[in-house]
Parts: structure tokens; C-alpha cells; sequence
């Protein structure tokens, strides 16, 4: 027999989580995971002009609010059936680079570390250095980080006007021109940024950290002398075994991004226990267990609709549960370097499947991927040149919009019908990794990750249950729509 318990709600979370646990003989035996919060975006876009989707879809979040803008634009640029020049398509990588390696810090930084400093680890030998660096607001990495935040953030002031919510990032380009001087300020920032992250984060060069090509030489270079918060965290990994904690799917999908002259900096595709092609057409969401009107099948988002029912027999969920082919999917940058390839990233989970370590080494070696490629970008910049092109879209058209968000896969769906918005339906990271069952019963990622976990039917619930839904980095807004 099993008794029921509520988790939350979570801090450091955007937006609202609330997940319900039934627990049986010290663990948990099953885990639904709820977003309580219904915002209606999908339904506010109706019967609006195409155009203002690139108004309205940043709003949907504070902290990716870039991201929406990219997958609106490139919906509408696939609709419009025009390509960016050579200047807009590198600033459109380098303004979504700078908004979701922000976000990369300020997870490790600010949402995901200081757990550590909560009184259950006390006894840790690590513990008391760790509280000092990591604990919220008084730690010295909060007050550290934050100030170097914010001085990177200044890329999206040139990039793009402003943030969150600008109006630069559209279907042919980018509407802010870089001159000379503001490419230049661009770089002394990179390297500055750059200039932190080798020495306060990794302690390492960033070319170093991104050579590391599997677990066992992880751990030397961990050993080896040198710094670096990183090196904290791989510590504090190996003590807790977080390499053995919040396994999911381990299938693991990426839209690809940053797209190249010749295809992208991040491929896209599908990895369960080898690599295979992405069949977006396969994608579906399966409404029977959130609270929207059935519409039969599991529909294809093109087809899809958004009808709430806030009283629904069986559903427990304002979030939708989207699956490939049937499938649950994993999504972030976990799922995002498997894909692609990277080495380091293919040992985490052939030796270990998806994990808490896993998806936060992920992060730190996107940094340690991206931050040179932007420097690159950079230079690839020609002033003078052409930033934008506009093309009229037709009365009667569609479109479909996929960009890779940090926490995963972000879709945009559009049908336009007489001039209008018909349809547009939004698939987040979050949705996907934080989906309930579907009509066969499948649990979503999170929830078969935190299947198995200790947990007793009273008392304070375990610290490893946040590790875990945090390594997934929730941004509960974006989820439903």
C-alpha cells in the first residue's frame, strides 16, 4: 500500500510546479507531475496578424523570452519561404547564443548549486566550503556571478535593442545593424566572459574542457591542480553518486541549432543507443491526461488545439504530454550533445543513461562549446552588408518554427488562414520533460526519473528529489499555453 504526498511548490523555479508522489516502502513508487498554471497563449494568438506573434511570443517567458523570437521568426520565415542574408543568420546565433548560455549560468549559479548548502549535508566534508560559495544571496557566488551576468547581458543591448522581449530578431534577419565599433565591443565582452569562465568556472581553458572525451578522463582532469566551481560540483557528484540519479528515458531528441552556412553548429536527430534521423512529422500530443478537451487521437501539433476543461476525469495536468512516434523523449543539453555526438556527452549516458551529473555537465560544456563558436560568428560579421530582407506572406500558408532553447527542443506551429492566425500551437522543453502519462500510461521524463527515489510517507523529503527535478531545469511558464 502506498500513501500520497505533495512536493512543493519549488523555488528557483519560473512558474508554478507542483508534483504528487506515492510512496511505497522508502521509495517512490510513482510520480505525477502537475503545472497548476493555465496561461493561454496558443488561444490569445488566434486571429491575430502573423506578425504580432513576434510581439506576443516573447511574453510567454522572461528567462528564453529570445528563443520564442527565434522559433516565432523562423515559423514565419518558412511560411514567408525566405533566408536570412549572411549578416541576420549569424546574428540570430549569436543573440539565441547569448540569451541560453546566460541561462546555463545562472542554472548552475543560482537555481541548481545551492542546494548544496541546505542543512541535510552538514555532515558532508565538502559541506561547509560549499555553503560558503553556493548558499542563496549571501554566498560569494551569487555576488559574484550576478555582476558578470549582467555585464555578458550587454550583448543583447547591441544584438538586439533590448531584453527580454525585443523586436529585432525577425523572419529575414535582424532589424539592429552592427557597426564596427559595436563588433568590437561584442568581442571585449566575449572575452571577458570567456576570461571568467576559464578562471572562476572551469580552471581550465575552454578548448581544454571541451577535448575531455569520456568519463575516466573527466575524473584526471577533476584530480588534477587548478580550480574552478566545476571542480566542485564533479566532487560533490562522485560523493552523492549523482551519476546514478534520475535516470529517465535515455532516448534523447535535439531540433538542432545555430545554424551554419552548411548546416548547424548542433545537429539535429534522435539517440537511443544510436543515432537515427528526426522525423518531426512523428511528433504528436496526447491531451488524456491534461485538462483540454479530447480531440480523439494524439494530434500533430499543426493540427492540434487548445480547449481547457478545468474539470476532467483522469487528467491531473494543465501540460500537454507530446511524444515521437509514440515515444517519450528526453530534451536539453544533454540530449542536445548525445545527438550531436559529442564524445564526452555519449560516455555520460552509455555508461550511466541520463543523469543529474549528466545533464549538468552538459550545460557546462555547452559553454565550453559555444562561447568560441560565437567568437567566431563575430568575425564572420561583414558591416555594410545586408541584416534583413522582407517578403510578403500569403493570405493562405503555414509554417513551422524549431530552435533549441538551453533547457531543449522548442516548437512553433502556425497556420494562417484569410490574413490571419488560424492556429499556432507551442511545444516548450519543459512540455516535453515535464509531460504526464499519455493514453498508453506512460510516465513523462521527469516523472520516470524520479521513480525509485528514497522517500519516506512523513517527515522532510529527501534534497536528492530537487537534484533531480532541477537537472531538468524546469521553466514551468513556457509549458502551458
Amino acid at each position: 500500500m502506498s500513501t500520497r504526498r505533495i512536493a512543493g511548490p519549488f523555488n528557483r523555479v519560473e512558474g508554478d510546479l507542483e508534483i504528487s508522489l506515492d510512496i511505497a516502502d522508502g521509495r517512490i513508487a510513482a510520480a505525477y507531475v502537475n503545472s497548476p498554471l493555465y496561461r493561454g497563449f496558443e488561444q490569445i494568438l488566434q486571429g491575430k496578424l502573423p506578425a504580432d506573434a513576434l510581439v506576443l511570443v516573447p511574453r510567454i517567458c522572461g528567462i528564453c523570452s529570445v528563443a520564442q523570437s527565434a522559433a516565432a521568426a523562423l515559423a514565419l520565415a518558412d511560411a514567408a519561404a525566405i533566408e536570412p542574408p549572411h549578416n541576420g543568420r549569424l546574428a540570430a546565433n549569436l543573440t539565441l547564443a547569448a540569451e541560453n548560455m546566460a541561462d546555463h549560468l545562472t542554472h548552475f549559479y543560482l537555481f541548481f548549486m545551492p542546494d548544496f548548502a541546505r542543512a541535510e549535508y552538514a555532515g558532508r566534508r565538502w559541506y561547509g566550503s560549499t555553503a560558503g560559495r553556493f548558499r542563496a544571496i549571501t554566498g560569494s557566488a551569487p555576488n559574484q556571478v550576478l555582476p558578470e551576468r549582467a555585464r555578458f547581458m550587454q550583448m543583447m543591448g547591441l544584438l538586439a535593442g533590448k531584453w527580454p522581449h525585443t523586436l529585432a530578431v525577425q523572419p529575414g534577419g535582424s532589424t539592429r545593424p552592427l557597426q564596427s565599433s559595436e563588433i568590437f565591443r561584442l568581442h571585449r565582452i566575449l572575452r571577458e566572459f570567456r576570461t571568467f569562465l576559464e578562471t572562476v568556472s572551469f580552471g581550465a581553458t575552454l578548448e581544454e574542457f571541451a577535448s575531455i572525451a569520456d568519463r575516466s578522463q573527466l575524473e584526471a582532469w577533476r584530480t588534477r591542480a587548478g580550480g574552478g566551481d566545476l571542480r566542485t560540483f564533479l566532487a560533490i557528484a562522485g560523493d552523492l553518486d549523482l551519476w546514478h540519479l534520475g535516470r529517465g528515458t535515455d532516448r534523447f531528441m535535439s531540433y538542432g541549432c545555430y545554424r551554419e552556412e552548411d548546416g548547424q553548429l548542433f545537429p539535429a536527430g534522435l539517440w537511443h543507443g544510436g543515432a537515427a534521423a528526426l522525423e518531426v512529422e512523428a511528433i504528436e500530443e496526447d491531451i488524456s491526461h491534461a485538462w483540454y478537451a479530447a480531440a480523439g487521437l494524439p494530434q500533430h501539433p499543426a493540427a492540434g488545439s487548445t480547449l481547457p476543461v478545468a474539470e476532467k476525469e483522469g487528467a491531473y495536468s494543465w501540460c500537454k504530454a507530446p511524444r515521437l512516434a509514440g515515444q517519450v523523449v528526453e530534451t536539453g543539453a544533454l540530449a542536445r550533445q548525445v545527438v550531436a555526438g559529442h564524445p564526452l556527452a555519449r560516455d555520460m549516458v552509455e555508461s550511466d543513461g541520463g543523469s543529474v551529473a549528466g545533464r549538468v555537465v552538459a550545460r557546462l560544456l555547452e559553454l565550453a562549446l559555444v562561447v568560441p563558436a560565437m567568437e567566431r560568428w563575430l568575425t564572420e560579421l561583414v558591416p555594410g552588408a545586408p541584416w534583413c530582407i522582407t517578403a510578403r506572406l500569403a493570405d493562405e500558408t503555414s509554417g513551422v518554427g524549431l530552435v533549441e532553447a538551453a533547457r531543449g527542443s522548442l516548437g512553433h506551429w502556425m497556420t494562417v488562414r484569410r490574413g490571419r492566425i488560424h492556429n499556432y500551437q507551442i511545444i516548450a522543453p519543459t512540455t516535453w520533460n515535464f509531460s504526464p502519462r499519455d493514453t498508453q500510461g506512460q510516465p513523462g521524463a521527469l516523472e520516470q526519473a524520479l521513480a525509485g527515489l528514497p522517500a519516506s510517507t512523513n517527515g522532510p523529503l529527501p534534497a536528492v528529489i530537487d537534484h533531480v527535478v532541477r537537472s531538468f531545469d524546469p521553466c514551468m511558464v513556457c509549458t502551458v499555453h
